[in-house]
Formats: structure tokens, sequence, C-alpha cells
């Protein structure tokens, strides 16, 4: 580790410019390779929270919006462009007080709900199992169904899956039948709750690991479908919710959820999304960083119980939360999307790969018009956030073998002594033979000049592209939608072995070797 560069709110300008053009040092290691990053570490999620649902993904098919079958047709466009993986639903906190049969049936004939968790707003259920299931696969993706485990039956999360599950002569397959859809649906991933130690019921690990037992014992296999049962796992820090869970539940599970956001840690604003300084950028690089540390002592905790690491961790729940933009309405989380979260994903994102011999899935909240998402929409308009681009950048790294590297780069202390790397990186190798690296530039003033050494193999091509802007607080609005976006990069030299980069300050670049 080089010198560090301290930062501190008195100080932060100057301390800046004593720094001249910065170098870094990237060594990949192909022998080490053991791991394939899960294309489900790039997974989705979609809650009935504010317009994500109504007005994000689903207009209608009556509606003036173009659409597909009431899918929004560019949102449906921009999606397939991110080759998404999984898609988890209905949430998220409504999911525990969400009763599927009023989202079946005649939409004139579905009951109307007060939506209490987000803005005690009226859900009227014209988007449920169907439309959700069917959204799949013309995404192409695998469904996440999180179960109602908070105020629902046993009874009635059994009959869902058989309902979406069943090609029997069964009654809810008859049902479904009477409901237009014959064949049943192919449902892997089922969430035997959420967050139930908070929204999803205020339960104690001891209490949700009796009831989880009790709900997923009646949660069946039918017909060659196999249930990837997921257990509702913890909120960041809370270990113990994990060891009781691995001690209580064991290997009557599949998976365990986790749910870690990048949010201040004080009392009242989160701050704004696009109203920030560079302290607060520097601070929000160190807590995103810190899912690692997150990460590992749950890691370590289901290592204890399960060796063989028969149980996958799922991070179904993760990205930036900020004040919700002025003007809009309470409870809908409706935020925009800086530079600043492009940052996020990317770091994160690297983290995640390093794990994926225990984390099997990561699901970004949201994916469209609440958190960090993906898409912005506003009556006909549609807008690409940064970290859609990230996501897009990053797709190429979806089943291929993940390349352990060594990284040397210069380093800054934020508020709260957290270290942070100015540089990120990640590297993989696809099916075809083709190595892509990804990096961020997390230095505001600063270029890096990096130097990758690409050990013994054998690259004879390299391309690139970049995504940045000229402040680390732009981003895309209905009137400028491509004010960050991706453009080509060729900043970069290939000699004797060592790539050489020149990485431009607050930048994200991505590179394919050949």
């Amino acid at each position: 580790m080089r010198a560090r560069l301290f930062l501190g709110s008195l100080c932060l300008t100057a301390a800046v410019s004593l720094s001249a053009q910065k170098s870094a040092t990237i060594t990949l290691q192909p022998d080490q390779a053991t791991e394939i990053i899960p294309k489900e570490i790039y997974g989705q999620f979609a809650e009935h929270l504010g317009t994500c649902i109504y007005g994000g993904l689903w207009v209608g098919e009556n509606s003036d919006i173009p659409n597909t079958n009431g899918y929004r047709t560019d949102v449906l466009e921009a999606l397939k462009e991110l080759q998404v993986p999984v898609l988890r639903w209905p949430g998220g906190c409504f999911a525990d007080e969400y009763h599927w049969t009023d989202g079946i049936g005649p939409k004139e004939n579905r009951p109307k709900m007060v939506n209490n968790n987000w803005g005690g707003t009226i859900e009227d259920n014209s988007f449920g199992t169907h439309e959700f299931l069917n959204l799949c696969e013309i995404l192409e993706c695998e469904p996440y169904i999180s179960g109602n485990v908070g105020s629902g039956t046993v009874e009635e999360l059994a009959k869902w899956v058989e309902y979406m599950t069943s090609d029997g002569d069964s009654p809810m397959a008859n049902l479904r039948r009477e409901n237009g859809r014959d064949k049943a649906w192919d449902v892997k991933f089922l969430g035997v709750g959420n967050e139930s130690w908070g929204c999803g019921g205020s339960m104690r690990p001891e209490y949700y690991a009796d009831l989880y037992r009790r709900y997923a014992t009646y949660c069946r296999n039918y017909d060659g479908n196999q249930l990837y049962k997921i257990a509702s796992g913890a909120s960041d820090y809370d270990y113990n919710w994990t060891k009781v869970l691995m001690e209580r539940v064991g290997h009557q599970m599949h998976g365990l959820s986790l749910h870690y956001y990048t949010v201040p840690g004080w009392v009242g604003s989160k701050g704004s999304a696009t109203n920030f300084d560079n302290e607060d950028y520097y601070w929000t690089m160190g807590k995103c960083l810190e899912v690692e540390d997150v990460l590992q002592k749950h890691i370590a905790i289901m290592n204890e119980y399960d060796k063989d690491k028969r149980i996958g961790l799922l991070l179904d729940e993760w990205g930036t939360w900020w004040d919700e933009e002025p003007g809009t309405v309470p409870g809908h989380l409706y935020q925009q999307n800086t530079l600043r979260d492009a940052m996020v994903a990317s770091l994160s994102l690297d983290v995640f790969h390093k794990y994926t011999d225990r984390l099997k899935m990561a699901n970004i909240a949201q994916i469209a018009n609440v958190l960090q998402s993906m898409i912005l929409t506003d009556g006909d308009k549609m807008v690409l956030t940064p970290s859609y681009y990230v996501f897009k950048m990053y797709k190429v790294h979806q089943d291929a073998k993940h390349l352990p590297l060594e990284l040397t780069c210069d380093t800054i202390t934020v508020r709260d002594n957290r270290q942070v790397p100015l540089v990120s990186a990640t590297a993989s190798q696809d099916a075809n033979g083709k190595i892509h690296i990804s990096m961020s530039n997390i230095d505001l003033k600063n270029n890096q000049t990096v130097s990758i050494n690409l050990a013994d193999l054998k690259v004879k091509k390299a391309t690139g592209e970049i995504l940045t802007a000229k402040n680390i607080t732009d981003y895309n609005s209905f009137d400028q939608p491509n004010k960050v976006t991706t453009t080509q990069f060729k900043d970069m030299k290939l000699n004797k072995g060592v790539l050489t980069v020149k990485l431009p300050a607050q930048s994200i670049v991505g590179i394919e070797l050949e």
C-alpha cells in the first residue's frame, strides 16, 4: 500500500491539490481462477412501490404510451439490452402484505388495497402473478417470488406455489387455466418472507427459524419444477440472525438472504441524490465498500455450519438510498441517479465477484423509478440512468470465469476513518476465451496510469468503452438524457504482455482483450 492521501472536512481541496499524476498496477492471476460469476449477481428487484410497477414497467393495454400487452415497450427494450438474469417481486415490505389471489382473474374484479408501507397509495392489483411471470418470460429471466409470511398463511403460500408450478389436474392449476394460462410457469426462486426482523413481522430469529421450517415444508415441487427456497436473512450487521438461522434451519433452506444499503448512518436526512460535496462522495465510496467486510463476516458464520457451501448467500437488496426528490410523492422513494451512484454500482460488483463461492445472487434496488434504479420514467418519457450503463458494461461478466487479480494503488482516508482505494477492478474470461477487465478511478481530480500485467496470456487486441462525466453530480434528465453515457475508449497501449491504461478521473472503463 502506498502513501495515503488524507481527506478532511476542512482541508479537502488542499489535500487533493497536493497530489500529482497517480499510478496503479494490476496483475491478473488466471492460474487461480476457480469460480464462475453467476449471472444472478446481476439480478434486479421490482416492488410495488411508487411508480416502479405502475408507470415504470406496466401501463396497461389501453394506455396511450406505446406498450406490448400492457408492458412499456421502451422499458422492455432497455431491459432486454441488460440481459436481466433474475427479477425479484412483489417486494420488499410489500410482499408480506400481498395476497396473491387479489391479483388474478379479470382485472375489473380484482380488489383494491392500501399500500401501507409506501405512501398509503391505492393498489388496484392490475399487475399480479400472470403479469409478472409473463414479463419474466418476455425478458427471458428467472422469476424470484417473495412469499407472504408476515400476514399470510401456510396454506396461502402453498397454494400460490401450486397455482404457478403445477401442471396436473389440481385445484390451483385448474384455477390458473380458468384465468387463461394452461402451462405452468417455471419458478425456481422462492423467498419465504422478507425482512422478517422488521416490516415482515418484527420477529426474533428463533421464532422466524421455526416459522420458516413450517412454511417451507408445504411449498412443494410440482411436475419437475424444483424450488430454491430462500430464508429471510439479516440486515447488514446483524450477524446473530445469520447464526441462529444456520443453527436452526440449516439445510432445510437452499439460500439465505442479506440486505445492505449504501445509506448515511446519521439520523434525519439521508442527503440529496444530486446535491453533495466531495467529502460526501468519498464517504459514500467507503460506505459502499464496507459491504465486503459485511459479506466476509456473514460468510464466516455460514462456513462454520456449512463447510461444503451447499447454502447460497443472496444479497437480494442493495444499492444507494438518498432523500426523495423534492416535489415527488412522500414514501415513493423516487431519487435521481448520478455518476456517484454508477461508482457505487461498479465498486459493489467488483466486490461481489470475489465471493461467488458463497454469494449466488444480488438484486439491486430497484429496476425503475425507485432508489438506485436502472430506468426513470415520466409519462411517455424514459431515461436510462448512469447505473444502467454500469450494468450494461458489466454484463460481459455474467457466467464468466472470475480471474483473481492483485491491485496496488493509492488510498485515501475519509470520514469515520474508512480506507478507500482510489482504483477498483475486476476481471473475467468468457466461454469464447475473451478477457474482460472493468476498472474504476474513484479519484475526482487525478488521472491514473494503470499498468496491467497480463501474465502469460496471449493478447493481440484491446478495445474499450468508458463511462464518465464532467462532474460527479451529473445525471441524465428527461431534458438531457445523454449527459452520462458510454463512449469508446482508446487511451491504452499493449506492449510485451503489459497493457498500459490512462484512466481518467471519476471514470469507469471496460476493456475487452482478444
